[in-house]
């Protein structure tokens, strides 16, 4: 079940003619709860964080990509001809760095023919703000929608960043899959970015004196690739 809102009120999702229209969408399922869960236990290890950040791209992608236009076609069946379908629309996945990179794999199980876009950016401790390291959009040729993923929004500022690059790169229809949000970033992204679908596992209602989101479930990267310094 997905609930969508404009900001804080709470409407069914629609998705009919394959319209794109911006938005808050909360996934929420018991799957998605449970695997949720899995990622706040501070006791869950590497290799279990990582399966449920999998199943939890997996089943926020379903969600994200209902509204996706198709085309129609025809295939040959062992036994006869059918009707079918293919996407009509060109699609980029753009993973943030590094924790987005977990997010690729599951999504293109489900799109192989997608196209993978990377940004490279890093919060700045001291001042919480994004900084851009690593950015190779081409320059002509937007992809008709594109997927930011990244399993945090906190502050909102790594995502509006990625926002700001697919809007000067021309992309018209961008839509945010991100795990586990704070209430103050996602109300920073609808804001400065209406036209954006944003897909969420869970929000949470503040973020600490750090900028971390709380409870939340720590940092993601480092819990991803298990790079988190004994105390």
């Amino acid at each position: 079940m997905a609930t969508q809102t404009p900001a804080v009120s709470e409407n069914t999702q629609s998705t009919t003619d394959n319209e794109f229209t911006g938005g808050v969408t909360h996934v929420d399922h018991p799957l998605v709860q449970y695997h949720v869960t899995k990622l706040r236990d501070e006791a869950t290890a590497p290799p279990e964080f990582r399966n449920s950040v999998r199943c939890l791209a997996e089943l926020m992608a379903y969600e994200a990509t209902k509204d996706l236009p198709v085309a129609k076609s025809r295939v040959q069946t062992p036994l006869a001809e059918t009707d079918g379908v293919t996407i009509r629309a060109r699609v980029g996945l753009v993973p943030i760095l590094r924790a987005g990179l977990s997010m690729v794999d599951p999504v293109l199980d489900l799109m192989p023919t997608a196209e993978v876009w990377h940004l490279g950016l890093y919060r700045d401790e001291a001042t919480a703000r994004p900084v851009r390291y690593y950015d190779k959009l081409p320059v002509k040729r937007p992809v008709d929608v594109a997927l930011i993923l990244d399993p945090m929004l906190a502050t909102g500022g790594s995502v509006s960043a990625a926002l700001t690059s697919l809007r000067e790169w021309g992309v018209p229809h961008v839509k945010v899959l991100s795990l586990i949000a704070s209430r103050e970033g996602v109300d920073v992204v609808a804001s400065q970015f209406p036209e954006a679908q944003i897909y969420l596992c869970q929000i949470d209602p503040v973020l600490n004196d750090q900028k971390f989101i709380v409870p939340g479930l720590g940092d993601a990267g480092d819990r991803i690739f298990n790079t988190v310094e004994p105390e």
